[in-house]
């Protein structure tokens, strides 16, 4: 086993370069970027003042340049300035392997916009996206598990029928829209203002006792957890209920039952087994989704200020430190979660070696 991490632990390295140098070379040919967006904020501004008469104390002219859109009548030292500011100064290579050297120490740099670190605006955002992807995936494998087990057992029931319904529907309706009709059910929208609409915690949160910061933390969490946890059982419930239904047919459980084993031994002392492993399989892609890529809406209608949402204003604004930062950590812990994965697999069944075969 050994030898197998030590093989994935190698393999990391050119798979991240590689995302990385994808992302990079799209970036390139993307329109929009942070010069760009300079400009436009001063062509705005300049326009605006323009009504007013002060437009030339805004915006530099002199000379033109034809390499970006919206740069006529700017001077071309200043956009000069503009690109050694952001590092454009330097071909993209340079910059690529610049980036990568950083990154392999954890350097991110600076924010383009924020004057702020990128590692500190990451950590500034992680309580959110943390609180969300360790409760979901809590509760979310806490219900899905024995509900689809349940359902395994009582195959065709009324139990079944019914509960398979709610689930289908729960995941037919986008996690948005539900989010929307409890903020206009229980949020103050319509009906009742029982739960707040904003923040992870109050404002007063400082000053609340240890208990009351738990009732308030709680509080605040109710409704985008209910939001999210609507959808993301639906799936790990399903696949729960059928792998174990395939894993009942077969021979070794009529053979267990035929030595006179409880049926609750037959079903936890050998099919639980077995019939994880798929479960197992879809937890690093249940894992990042739950604490990166899948609350981005939910932040932005609950107003909570997570990493989701700070990619998305990075990526709308071209604020490429911030967007690189985040796909090199999202990466990294994907394939870290990947291989913690495939050691729970020979955890839940010894008879996997993944020594014996290719990486």
């Amino acid at each position: 086993m050994g030898a197998y991490i030590l093989r994935r632990l190698l393999l990391m390295i050119p798979t991240i370069v590689g995302i990385m140098a994808i992302s990079f070379a799209v970036v390139q040919f993307a329109p929009g970027g942070p010069v760009e967006q300079v400009i436009a904020d001063l062509t705005n501004a300049a326009g605006s003042d323009r009504l007013s008469g002060n437009a030339g104390d805004l915006v530099p002219s002199g000379g033109e340049s034809g390499q970006y859109r919206g740069a006529q009548g700017l001077d071309p030292d200043f956009i000069a300035k503009l690109e050694k500011q952001f590092g454009f100064d330097k071909p993209p290579l340079e910059r690529f392997v610049t980036m990568m050297w950083d990154y392999i120490r954890f350097d991110f740099g600076e924010s383009f916009f924020r004057n702020t670190p990128v590692i500190d605006l990451i950590i500034q955002k992680m309580p959110v996206s943390i609180s969300l992807g360790v409760w979901i995936l809590i509760f979310s494998y806490a219900i899905s598990i024995p509900l689809g087990i349940k359902k395994a057992i009582s195959d065709g029931s009324t139990f079944d029928v019914w509960t398979s319904g709610v689930i289908i529907v729960g995941y037919a309706v986008p996690s948005f829209l539900f989010g929307i009709l409890l903020i206009v059910l229980f949020a103050g929208g319509s009906f009742f203002d029982w739960f707040p609409l904003r923040g992870l915690v109050s404002d007063n949160f400082d000053q609340l006792s240890w208990y009351e910061k738990i009732i308030d933390y709680f509080w605040h969490m109710t409704l985008p957890l209910i939001t999210l946890l609507l959808s993301a059982f639906a799936t790990t419930t399903l696949l729960t209920k059928n792998s174990f239904i395939d894993e009942i047919k077969k021979q070794y459980v009529t053979t267990a039952r035929a030595k006179g084993l409880t049926e609750r031994r037959v079903l936890y002392g050998h099919v639980f087994r077995n019939a994880m492993l798929i479960i197992i399989a879809g937890f690093p892609g249940a894992f990042i989704s739950a604490f990166f890529t899948g609350s981005l809406l939910i932040e932005y209608i609950f107003s909570l200020d997570g990493l989701g949402r700070l990619g998305y204003d990075a990526v709308v604004k071209r604020d490429y430190p911030i967007v690189f930062a985040t796909l090199f950590i999202y990466s990294l812990m994907g394939l870290v979660v990947s291989l913690v994965s495939d050691l729970i697999y020979t955890w839940v069944d010894p008879r996997i070696d993944f020594e014996r075969r290719d990486v």
